[in-house]
């Protein structure tokens, strides 16, 4: 009997060891995707950052005159919205803000919204989303020119009735079988130009964040 108890307790702990290796596995190998995830969207970031701005615009690291902030009105659902700062001669250029639709079809669509120091938009980029393929994906530059009906628009151009799709009375397309995706990117870019609007000052003049952004 004691032989049988001993074995039985040998079992359970070298069961409990395997549970505990192979939990540390998997946590370690999540970890390292997820980094490679993140590190993959950061080079996406930067590659798109230079196709809104020309650098030949500002002289300043854009890359590292950044801050990061919270504001549940414009941008909801706890998200952490990024600004980088283009400035010339210490001068304002533009601002991109990263942020997310949070109403795709399929989830969170994770934009890029370069604003002048004018208030008109310089471009609109897409880095990630998670929409239909065929469909909701043509918000991706390399798949058509949708997103750049952005450039060059304002709040005052369009008028605010003209800031939406064209199904909702807006001017802006609508795709075949998919309306919720660009609704979603109209409507989360309408509320960065507004944000921009009313925190302009605030924008520009935050500290740069010491650390590297992630």
């Amino acid at each position: 009997m004691k032989d049988s108890g001993f074995s039985f307790h040998r079992s359970a702990l070298s069961l409990g060891l395997v549970a505990i290796i192979g939990t540390t596995l998997l946590s370690g190998v999540n970890q390292l995707t997820a980094e490679r995830i993140a590190e993959q969207e950061r080079r996406v970031v930067l590659e798109q950052l230079g196709q809104i701005i020309s650098p030949d615009r500002y002289d300043n690291e854009l890359q590292d005159d950044w801050f990061a902030f919270s504001d549940e009105a414009s941008f909801p659902q706890g998200q952490r919205v990024v600004a980088y700062r283009a400035r010339r001669g210490g001068q304002p250029v533009a601002v991109i803000l990263r942020f997310a639709a949070v109403d795709g079809y399929n989830g969170h669509i994770g934009l890029l919204a370069g604003i002048e120091a004018d208030g008109r938009l310089a471009g609109v980029r897409v880095t990630s989303h998670r929409e239909t393929p065929g469909l909701g994906d043509a918000i991706e530059i390399e798949k058509s020119d949708w997103i750049q009906a952005f450039d060059g628009k304002s709040l005052d151009l369009p008028p605010a009735s003209g800031w939406a799709v064209r199904r909702d009375g807006g001017v802006f397309d609508q795709f075949t079988g998919a309306t919720i995706t660009p609704r979603a990117v109209v409507e989360a870019v309408r509320a960065a130009l507004e944000y921009h609007e009313r925190h302009q000052e605030t924008l520009y003049s935050a500290p740069a964040h010491p650390a590297q952004e992630s």
